[in-house]
């Protein structure tokens, strides 16, 4: 296991223009919008358990089944998020909204600790018999999540109290002792709550029932089947919405599970436990199911924009290699947690592999879901649109919109981590912290115009003349990587794991220049990808890149075709959301205008056209239009 762990994001402050903005953008606007709407959605309302109940804002589904059983999720990732924002910079007007929405979880809480307003307020006598649909324990780790953020960030122990309570009563409801249930959640998200409140306090209960949930997962008799017995009648033949429980990955125990099946955000929401929890106990079985889930995503189930889940169906995975472009569902709340995964999988060997995909996700899958003013959204993020798609400013399920907000308000401390005799650099765009290594206070400044450009200057200043290890990522996407220290070069020879570590005694005004070519490239998919056969995506360090309709006129997107030997030029465009670097390659383009029926015996004829692509995570921003990722390649 890797002795190395994350900074604290509070601890790293963004110089470079790229993470600045997005910061800046979510803490000015975004976070505050997201509390207009939890208003105007009477989603905070509901919180104050009105009698009696007013009409539900989202009817049920015909299988009984409404959204508004999240609610309280919401609420928790909203706290998340303006915590981490206040890290940054304190907001009287936030911190009085967030207390007030504690003063009515307070005032909501049951006297025996429960803690959950859907059924307080309607279904007083359902507590607790269906966790496979309605979730009281996922809603549970979002508002503890929430509650750790704000104690950490202000201190303040009330919120992390009231949620304590209501862990105690789950404690002593659930489990393997006597008259105990041996119930899960249907929905993961708990579990790497507990991981995070065991981390905080130490207190190992938290840990034990993390352990017992994790363990407990598919075990047979299956708890879903008791549950629904009990709920429905014992002769109960209702049939699961679902066709197995490979959806909520509760079909067998999380050690022999060797595909990724079900919900995406279930499933990564798992597997980041679970990473958690190997660490933490050693436990080799545990880390070995991590790790060939992993690879089983990585090979047959990831998009290029590190997008999971094609299907809408099940908001997850179907089939090896089954990645459509246009019906790609890509759930931004899915790119979300597979950062996470990979962050937890990352500090288990610290294998640069897992922060190549924290990267890709980080620049593509994740960001794609927030817009440029910070105010509208994605929830799928699909590879090509005939642009019918537009961003929404709110969702009916909105969970997409605070996860992508408390990712970006949280994001320093997956740039670096540190060790008692080292600090190992993942990501890059423009740092400056200070962190202890080798019992000695060590500035660190890393300068740079990332993901824009790869020239990067790390500055390192010890307090006194110190002995440690500096280790580099050396993405996998680069080749002919130049390092050099005040000036003299380091051979790349010794890089292990895609990290190459430095070795020496530091010293004030050391710098360290690192290079990392970023020449467009073109990237082909696997034969079993068969809607990308015969196309190409286009790719510059970190960043993939689409055609966006407004940026090539004429018509849609998809008449455009690239030659194999066209060359792709990087071109910055300072006119384009205040500098960005765009791709641009002579190209082809299907005349349209001479087509008088649908088919015809006589191929379309060409014209010469250029091809402009700009990053996806900024497409959508400029009004409506065509957009692909995957290009047609032709020889």
């Amino acid at each position: 296991m890797s002795r190395y762990a994350p900074v604290n994001f509070p601890d790293v402050k963004f110089e470079g223009q790229f993470w600045h903005e997005r910061l800046e953008t979510v803490l000015t606007r975004t976070i505050p919008s997201q509390h207009r709407k939890l208003e105007e959605y009477t989603i905070l309302d509901s919180i104050k358990l009105p009698q009696p109940p007013p009409p539900l804002r989202f009817p049920r589904h015909p299988n009984g089944f409404t959204v508004q059983v999240f609610w309280d999720s919401d609420v928790g990732k909203w706290i998340e998020a303006a915590s981490y924002a206040l890290a940054h910079r304190r907001d009287a007007d936030i911190e009085a909204k967030i207390e007030a929405i504690v003063d009515d979880f307070e005032k909501a809480q049951a006297p025996d600790g429960y803690l959950n307003c859907w059924y307080l307020g309607r279904e007083p006598d359902k507590r607790f018999t269906n966790l496979r649909d309605n979730h009281e324990f996922y809603n549970a780790g979002h508002l503890l999540e929430g509650a750790i953020a704000y104690f950490q960030v202000t201190g303040r122990r009330r919120w992390l109290g009231i949620m304590e309570r209501y862990l105690e009563h789950i404690y002593s409801v659930f489990g393997t002792g006597p008259g105990q249930k041996r119930g899960y959640d249907g929905h993961e998200e708990i579990e790497l709550a507990l991981m995070k409140l065991y981390y905080l306090t130490g207190e190992k209960k938290h840990l034990d029932f993390a352990t017992y949930l994790i363990n407990e997962r598919g075990r047979q008799p299956h708890y879903f089947d008791l549950e629904r017995l009990e709920r429905e009648g014992g002769d109960s033949k209702q049939p699961y919405v679902f066709a197995n429980y490979e959806y909520s990955q509760s079909h067998k125990p999380v050690r022999e599970q060797d595909k990724v099946v079900g919900h995406a955000v279930r499933a990564m929401y798992l597997y980041t436990a679970m990473a958690d929890l190997a660490a933490e106990i050693e436990d080799p079985a545990l880390k070995r199911a991590c790790e060939v889930l992993w690879d089983d995503v990585m090979e047959t189930k990831m998009y290029v924009t590190a997008g999971l889940g094609p299907s809408a169906h099940n908001e997850g995975f179907t089939h090896d290699f089954d990645l459509p472009n246009q019906t790609a569902y890509a759930e931004t709340c899915a790119s979300v947690a597979l950062i996470f995964w990979a962050q937890r999988m990352l500090h288990l060997d610290l294998d640069g592999k897992y922060a190549d995909i924290l990267e890709l996700a980080m620049f593509n899958g994740a960001l794609s879901g927030l817009s440029r003013d910070g105010e509208h959204y994605f929830y799928a993020n699909p590879l090509e649109s005939d642009g019918t798609p537009t961003r929404w400013d709110w969702h009916t399920c909105p969970c997409c919109t605070m996860n992508v907000s408390r990712l970006v308000a949280s994001v320093g401390g997956y740039f670096l981590s540190t060790a008692n005799d080292g600090v190992a650099f993942h990501l890059y765009g423009g740092i400056a912290t200070t962190q202890e290594i080798a019992g000695t206070q060590v500035g660190l400044r890393e300068v740079s115009n990332y993901p824009w450009s790869g020239d990067i200057a790390i500055h390192v200043d010890p307090a006194k003349p110190t002995a440690f290890d500096v280790k580099l990522r050396i993405p996998g996407w680069c080749e002919g990587a130049g390092v050099t220290v005040n000036g003299e070069a380091v051979s790349l020879d010794a890089v292990a794991n895609g990290y190459l570590t430095i070795n020496r005694t530091w010293q004030a005004g050391d710098v360290i220049a690192l290079t990392l070519p970023m020449p467009p490239v073109r990237l082909y998919a696997h034969p079993g990808v068969i809607m990308d056969a015969g196309r190409i995506a286009l790719k510059r360090g970190p960043l993939v890149y689409c055609v966006e309709e407004i940026d090539n006129p004429g018509g849609r997107v998809q008449r455009l075709k690239l030659p194999r030997n066209a060359e792709l030029r990087a071109e910055t465009r300072a006119d384009i959301f205040d500098g960005v670097v765009t791709l641009k390659a002579k190209a082809l383009a299907i005349k349209e205008g001479d087509w008088t029926s649908l088919y015809r015996t006589a191929p379309p004829a060409d014209d010469v056209a250029t091809l402009t692509a700009v990053p996806y995570y900024l497409w959508a921003n400029r009004g409506q239009g065509s957009m692909m990722v995957w290009v047609p390649e032709v020889q």
